[in-house]
């Protein structure tokens, strides 16, 4: 099988909610662990370590969605997804079968590596088996529940501690991993590796090497370490001697991951900066927000998940309500400045919150910072891709979301040295403890609740405060993501740009495989799925093709079916589309009349006349795909005329469901 639709709509669905039960699996476990953490913390100790619970799954995600891509063209994505969801769910068993931390944030990490694998061949899973026609439904949807599943996992992280136990948010994912093996290896035929793509080892080698050390330095500098020890100094030194030689690497690497010339587009640049900034924001906001609700309100884990939904539907508005502003007006530039402000003011409310703090005000400054983080996320990606070149368009991508999935995990080890320094300072104020209070009490919800008054009060005001200071120091992050936005530059955008930007998914920057070809398909698929079925007569009728969409649809069964199967038969086009073939007969019989087809015992064949037409039928098709994406061509770039070709001709090959099929009767009288 090749990408042109020969899976029947059932397969191709049951492809669907294999890639959307992946990608449900690893976006989740990015956030499910944070209403769990308190509980977690509670039952292995190590409140130090608290923020690396997260951390290491976002730092080996990072790592793995610079390799997910090419070891998929390599190897074959199929077998990459089964691979990846295998190591996914060993993790996840030993994840819930830890009893320390060290050996939970071990495989946290393993968990993160085989997630990035999951994200990334996700979408390239739906280029390989979905129709290119069918395309931007199917992965809007996926980018759609990338975004909401990665921040309703609080919510879902918080049911399982205090109903189950915080392993089940670990253990949940074994048997829904099991049905989508099964679901994949039944539904998914294998398809051949044709790539032989060249992997730039050495530079991600070097950044992961860059990023461990530098997140390293910040997790453990002044708690673990003094900032002047030996250790913090070497982990420092060895960060930026790895991050140069990173730079080296890509300035001399055949195919680098993340190319330096990138940095020459100033757009590139600010786009780049700010996805480091949103999801240190957002992220470290995710990480912590449940531990103060916790600790300091007294709330369950799972209501510490339901009162984080204002955040969610604050961001969940601006998402889509700038997406729609910046498709129709093309004007983007302002959302990332108000969205850095507003993202600031946000995390300023929250450094105010106690224990004194009311749900409904709660409610009301989560609501301002999902206002905040809503309007910096939606328009990153669209904007890099909107100017980068054709040659480029695969690297910016993942770069930018790269940056963004590194800037999370900085983030949250950062803000986790905050928390757990500041932590420190108040718990040795509260002085010798009373007979019979372990200092152990002190690190579970449960524990703290369960103090004597005024011990608890002095505890409930330590965590308030240490938290507070957590949130202080994110409000500079938000002013600093609106000063490096000022720098955006407001450019004209591309068609297919303005299209993207009404898809929620774009929003939320999924991992991409950057895939340059993958990128450019699915900008044709949602220019497609806009404007396609809308433009049809009038592209044909512009050929002249006087049967219109009819005769386009009855020809290109013919062909389409004689490609796949040596032949084409009536009966057989219309079991495809689970139909009586007498309904399909008089469309044929149309057909022969006019001299475009021959029939003979069943099997139907171009004549020389019906080949001429339908040539015209696929020439129209392409000129219009290229009107539609004129602001993409690069005369300089072959690749991008040969993408365009091979667009137009799946769109003419490719089936359709057939309840979206009227166009036989069309030729009726």
């Amino acid at each position: 099988m090749d990408r042109s639709g020969e899976l029947s709509s059932a397969r191709r669905n049951a492809v669907f909610v294999t890639v959307a039960l992946g990608m449900l699996l690893a976006a989740l476990d990015q956030t499910i662990v944070g209403t769990a953490l308190p509980t977690i913390v509670g039952d292995l100790g190590g409140a130090s370590h608290l923020s690396w619970v997260v951390t290491a799954y976002l730092l080996a995600e990072t790592i793995a969605t610079a390799l997910a891509g090419k070891l998929g063209d390599l190897f074959g994505r199929k077998a990459l997804f089964q691979v990846c969801i295998t190591i996914f769910l060993v993790a996840s068993f030993f994840c819930g079968f830890a009893h320390n931390m060290a050996w939970l944030i071990a495989w946290r990490g393993v968990q993160g590596a085989g997630a990035g694998g999951i994200l990334v061949t996700a979408m390239a899973l739906i280029a390989d088996y979905i129709p290119l026609r069918e395309r931007g439904k199917y992965q809007g949807a996926l980018g759609a529940v990338f975004g909401v599943v990665t921040v309703l996992g609080p919510l879902l992280g918080g049911l399982f501690t205090d109903h189950a136990s915080w392993r089940w948010a670990f253990y949940v994912n074994i048997p829904v991993g099991i049905v989508v093996m099964i679901v994949c290896a039944l539904s998914m035929p294998k398809l051949p590796t044709v790539a032989r793509p060249v992997i730039d080892y050495l530079g991600i080698g070097a950044i992961a090497v860059a990023s461990t050390c530098l997140i390293l330095m910040t997790s453990w500098g002044g708690t673990e370490y003094p900032w002047g020890s030996s250790t913090i100094i070497g982990l420092g030194v060895g960060g930026l001697i790895a991050l140069a030689l990173f730079v080296w690497i890509e300035l001399r690497a055949r195919e680098p991951m993340l190319p330096m010339r990138l940095f020459a587009n100033p757009v590139f640049t600010v786009c780049g900066i700010l996805s480091f900034i949103v999801g240190f924001s957002m992220f470290g906001a995710l990480t912590f927000l449940p531990t103060f609700m916790q600790y300091v309100q007294g709330a369950s884990a799972t209501a510490s998940g339901l009162r984080m939904l204002p955040m969610v539907i604050g961001l969940l508005i601006t998402s889509i309500a700038s997406g729609t502003v910046v498709g129709r007006t093309g004007q983007y530039k302002w959302f990332p400045v108000v969205g850095g402000l507003v993202t600031a003011l946000g995390m300023y409310l929250l450094s105010l919150m106690d224990a004194s703090t009311t749900l409904v005000v709660e409610s009301l400054f989560l609501f301002v910072l999902g206002l905040g983080l809503g309007m910096s996320m939606q328009v990153l990606t669209i904007v890099v891709q909107n100017t980068v070149s054709y040659h480029d368009l695969g690297v910016s991508t993942s770069g930018v979301t790269f940056l963004r999935t590194l800037g999370a995990s900085f983030g949250v080890a950062l803000f986790g040295t905050v928390y757990a320094h500041a932590l420190n300072q108040q718990i040795a104020r509260f002085g010798p403890l009373p007979a019979g209070v372990d200092l152990h009490v002190l690190e579970s919800p449960a524990g703290v609740r369960s103090l004597p008054e005024p011990l608890r009060a002095l505890v409930v005001d330590g965590y308030a405060e240490s938290l507070q200071t957590v949130f202080r120091t994110a409000v500079p992050i938000g002013l600093l993501a609106a000063v490096v936005a000022l720098l955006l530059k407001q450019v004209p955008l591309r068609d297919t740009a303005r299209a993207a930007a009404t898809d929620l998914g774009e929003g939320f920057g999924m991992p991409d495989a950057g895939d340059r070809e993958e990128n450019l398909e699915r900008a044709i698929a949602t220019v497609w799925r806009h404007r396609g079925p809308t433009a049809a007569p009038g592209v044909l009728a512009s050929a002249g093709i006087s049967g219109g969409i009819g005769l386009a649809w009855c020809l290109s069964r013919v062909v389409l079916f004689a490609e796949h199967y040596g032949r084409a038969r009536v009966d057989q086009i219309a079991r495809h589309y689970h139909l009586p073939p007498q309904v399909l007969w008089p469309a044929y019989q149309r057909c022969v009349e006019d001299g475009y087809v021959t029939a003979a015992g069943g099997d139907v064949a171009l004549t020389p006349r019906g080949v001429a037409e339908y040539d015209r039928i696929a020439a129209a098709w392409r000129q219009w795909l290229s009107g539609e994406l004129a602001d993409w061509e690069d005369a300089s770039d072959t690749d991008f005329s040969d993408a365009v070709r091979s667009a137009a001709r799946q769109l003419v090959f490719e089936d359709e469901p057939a309840a979206r099929e009227p166009a036989p009767h069309s030729l009726r009288g």
